[in-house]
């Protein structure tokens, strides 16, 4: 089995700043992929953007530019610093691994969800 353990969530005022780490552990051969989506309410779970090992990284329209993700590979740890938040980015921020096992089977997995909430 696999856990992410999300950390770093909070309230934030209009153009601060915020950093989300998430962890992995477990059965871990390796993680082709981890990234970060979020869910605002009432609405749908959304890409935020995903960062595989040895490519480049993709972001959502909406936090091109504001926000960035990095991983630390040896440590199965994503990161995803957020700058010039707005109200718009309220949500519940999840982290998300694409987890190679030793048996090589590949597994979505998430975490527990981190409130980020944007206000003054």
């Amino acid at each position: 089995q696999v856990q992410l353990v999300e950390s770093g969530g909070g309230l934030v005022q209009p153009g601060g700043s915020l950093r989300l780490s998430c962890a992995a552990s477990g059965s871990i051969f390796n993680i082709p992929s981890m990234g970060w989506y979020r869910q605002a309410p009432g609405k749908q779970r959304e890409l935020v953007g995903s960062m595989p090992s040895g490519g480049s990284t993709n972001y959502a329209d909406s936090v091109k530019g504001r926000f960035t993700i990095s991983r630390d590979n040896a440590k199965n740890t994503v990161f995803l610093q957020m700058n010039s938040l707005k109200p718009e980015d309220t949500a519940v921020y999840y982290c998300n691994a694409q987890v190679l096992d030793y048996r090589k089977i590949l597994r979505p997995y998430w975490g527990q969800g981190t409130q980020v909430t944007v206000s003054s």
